[in-house]
């Protein structure tokens, strides 16, 4: 089907004013706002101890949670794709749970099962092992929010490769370890590189979830987001647009990373 010039650059201009006002015009109010008083009230806002706190108790959640979703990540793909495994259709509808359930369900259902009154709340909080209203039961809800990307990254690769140089490497001699350093980790390398890039962008920009298990009263327990959220609720309108800014920078970095890695994905693919 032919398409006239002028239909594309319509097409073009419409999509390109829908991202503006969608998106690049109220990050960019954010930027403009922040800056409004100089760049040194930036600084004295995100050096601020609870600002500070709050950066690094977020880059601590997605330094737990990253490696340990993409260590399930790349067994589940393998699961999914590589074994003729009963339940693998169960599996592959749980993974995908995160995508359809809200944050805020997923937060509640952890206060559930693990907080104080929940099935295992007690017992942990006898032993002095609390997890709901502590960074613990922010780390497990940032994994529960975060769990399907590596997967869904890499069981397209496992399928496009296919498992024709894993049964070489089998009739060779190579134990299932080696096959799997060798042979499979560098074939879907790039999918795992895009699912981790993924997983650290939702995890670093996760909220619903992440307050329903912070504490209240804790500051020891506000992540950057959440500390956007209550600098704006307090009035302190100033701080919550460098925090915000702030993530925002983060995020850009991902996105870079997204982008650098783009072109070795699509190769794999």
């Amino acid at each position: 089907m032919h398409v006239s010039r002028r239909a594309t650059l319509s097409v073009r201009v419409v999509v390109l004013i829908y991202l503006a006002l969608l998106l690049l015009l109220p990050v960019g109010v954010i930027f403009i706002k922040t800056f409004e008083h100089g760049i040194g009230a930036f600084w004295t806002s995100i050096t601020t101890p609870a600002a500070v706190s709050a950066f690094w108790l977020t880059v601590t959640i997605a330094a737990i949670a990253v490696p340990l979703n993409t260590i399930f990540g790349v067994v589940a793909a393998l699961v999914l794709v590589r074994t003729r495994t009963r339940g693998r259709g169960v599996l592959d509808a749980l993974v995908d749970v995160p995508f359809v359930v809200s944050p805020v369900i997923i937060g509640l259902s952890l206060v559930l099962v693990y907080g104080q009154g929940g099935w295992f709340g007690n017992w942990l909080v006898a032993h002095g092992l609390a997890i709901i209203y502590n960074p613990a039961g922010m780390v497990l809800a940032t994994m529960f929010v975060s769990l399907p990307f590596v997967v869904r990254e890499v069981v397209p690769v496992l399928i496009e490769v296919g498992d024709e140089q894993e049964q070489a490497a089998a009739t060779l001699g190579a134990s299932g370890w080696q096959t799997f350093w060798r042979v499979t980790l560098p074939s879907i390398r790039w999918g795992v590189a895009y699912g981790v890039v993924l997983t650290t962008a939702r995890s670093l920009g996760e909220f619903g979830a992440v307050s329903v298990v912070s504490s209240k009263v804790a500051g020891s327990t506000l992540t950057l987001p959440l500390l956007v959220e209550q600098r704006y609720s307090n009035f302190d309108t100033r701080g919550a647009y460098a925090a915000a800014t702030l993530l925002a920078v983060i995020s850009l970095v991902v996105l870079l990373a997204m982008t650098v890695l783009a072109p070795g994905r699509r190769r794999s693919e």
